[in-house]
């Protein structure tokens, strides 16, 4: 049974229930399982059933292509209970209405309550289950998913791991993070670890510097209120993309185990050279906000004119962090990551930039000045990238560099898993290799937080703006050392042209 609180919000209604419904139509769940949805609306289940199934506007296209059967019959695995005013309340209700539906059904008293809810209700909706015994593991599994953000920062993190392992054992806390649901993130461990053409070219030896972008075409929309609480630090880098540079870090495991593989990733995290002098952090990291522009002969409001902003803010819509990681693999090699809003495309990548070799006998061609990529992206246009030198067909040795690539669009046969189905599929079945752990989140904060401090804190802090719809500030290529920019991509993964143009 998925227990999920604060069921009548937007999460609930927009990813949790269509990613139950594709788990559904592939034969993926188990013929005893249902759904309960806690919230404080005044809903029956039929209400709930409608608003979540029937009306809603984001099963709208799967729904038309089903049987009306097919679609009551998944309908009908969906129920909900009114916690009434207020979530820190007695449980006993609750508790009844699971464990009749439980006997009705035949779930084996195994639980996985959703919380989706804001962070400050986690050890508040924690401790009311245990005190109805709701965390007991006598009969069947019981375990708890969290979303993000999971604090705000390293005291924040640890206060609610504190609060949540009172009630919780930390094997049954799985801590989502969307990001790493998605296949191109977990084939950035195969393409290591199973390649023997990668992996021994994963070190300082071969590799320049490491490049990760993070870019949404959007502004901030509806979330301006939370999001100049928050910040680009902490809405994407502390956790997305903190966690794709421990795939591309981490040594690799000794199994295939959930464990396994996050006591690597905690290492990785833990061997992130920290930076605490003012000198340091004002040369390695750039926050910028994006201002007012025409985009496609569109006016587009800058971050300070958006609702719920301070017009004053100083929140950074764009970060960007260089850094070093202080073991064996990875000495003196700068990793540079950065994330940010209103840029010209939607794209999320990392890129490895290999060195140039030692003897460059065809320096005339050009080529010392087009370095080997390796470009694997994680959304859109999924896929792989190999940028490598040819001979230009003629006289003499020019030099040109082309594309070797594979899209994951080309395996029609197979039905690639949205992040939350393959998340919550992983939960039921126990598996937690994709779900943070609580000094994996702590490693990260560690961190991440001397940056915030220095951005709230610092003498010489400065917050640079820069045009919605282009790549950042001006001075954001001088962050990368020697004659190398950032690779501003296009929509298409093979598309490169260096630069780009905005109407």
């Amino acid at each position: 049974m998925l227990i999920i609180f604060g069921a009548s919000g937007d999460l609930t209604a927009r990813k949790l229930i269509p990613a139950l419904f594709n788990l559904y139509k592939g034969g993926h769940l188990p013929e005893k399982f249902v759904v309960l949805g806690v919230s404080r609306s005044d809903l029956s289940d039929g209400e709930f059933r409608k608003k979540v199934v029937h009306e809603s506007e984001y099963l709208k296209e799967s729904v038309g292509k089903e049987a009306n059967s097919f679609i009551e019959t998944f309908a009908n695995k969906l129920f909900y209970e009114d916690l009434g005013d207020d979530y820190d309340t007695n449980y006993h209700r609750l508790e009844t209405r699971i464990s009749d539906l439980n006997t009705k059904y035949g779930t084996d008293d195994n639980y996985i309550f959703y919380l989706s809810t804001p962070p400050s209700l986690y050890e508040v909706i924690a401790k009311n289950l245990s005190e109805e015994g709701l965390n007991n593991e006598e009969k069947g599994w019981k375990r708890l998913i969290v979303e993000k953000p999971f604090g705000y920062n390293l005291d924040s993190a640890r206060k609610l791991n504190e609060g949540l392992h009172n009630y919780f054992q930390e094997t049954q806390i799985y801590r989502i993070d969307h990001y790493l649901g998605k296949e191109t993130v977990q084939n950035l461990l195969v393409t290591r670890f199973a390649n023997s053409i990668f992996e021994p070219l994963w070190n300082r030896n071969y590799i320049h510097h490491v490049e990760i972008t993070n870019a949404e075409r959007v502004g901030v929309e509806k979330r301006g209120g939370y999001y100049d609480k928050s910040g680009a630090l902490r809405d994407m880098f502390q956790n997305h993309l903190l966690q794709i540079v421990s795939l591309v870090v981490m040594e690799p495991p000794i199994g295939p185990g959930a464990e396994e593989i996050r006591n690597e990733k905690v290492k990785a995290l833990k061997s992130l050279r920290k930076m605490t002098d003012e000198k340091t952090l004002f040369d390695n990291t750039i926050r910028a906000q994006y201002v007012s522009s025409v985009i496609d002969g569109e006016k587009v409001p800058g971050y300070r004119e958006e609702e719920g902003v301070d017009p004053n803010s100083t929140t950074e819509t764009y970060a960007a962090i260089k850094f070093f990681v202080d073991n064996w693999r990875w000495a003196d090699v700068p990793f540079y990551v950065r994330t940010a809003k209103r840029m010209p495309t939607k794209v999320t990548e990392v890129v490895i930039h290999f060195k140039s070799p030692h003897h460059q006998i065809f320096k005339d061609s050009g080529m010392d000045s087009k370095d080997n990529k390796l470009i694997i992206r994680i959304q859109p246009d999924e896929g792989i990238l190999i940028k490598f030198g040819v001979k230009v067909p003629g006289q003499g040795f020019k030099v040109e560099r082309a594309n070797l690539d594979f899209y994951y669009s080309s395996l029609v046969e197979q039905h690639v898993m949205e992040a939350y189905e393959r998340l919550l599929l992983d939960a039921m079945q126990g598996d937690a290799t994709l779900y943070a752990r609580a000094d994996e989140v702590e490693a990260a904060w560690e961190f991440v937080d001397p940056i915030l401090e220095y951005w709230k804190n610092g003498k010489d802090v400065k917050t640079y703006g820069y045009s919605a719809g282009v790549w950042g500030p001006k001075n954001s290529d001088d962050l990368i050392d020697g004659n190398h920019m950032w690779r501003n991509p296009e929509e298409q993964l093979a598309d490169d042209p260096g630069f780009c143009v905005i109407c």
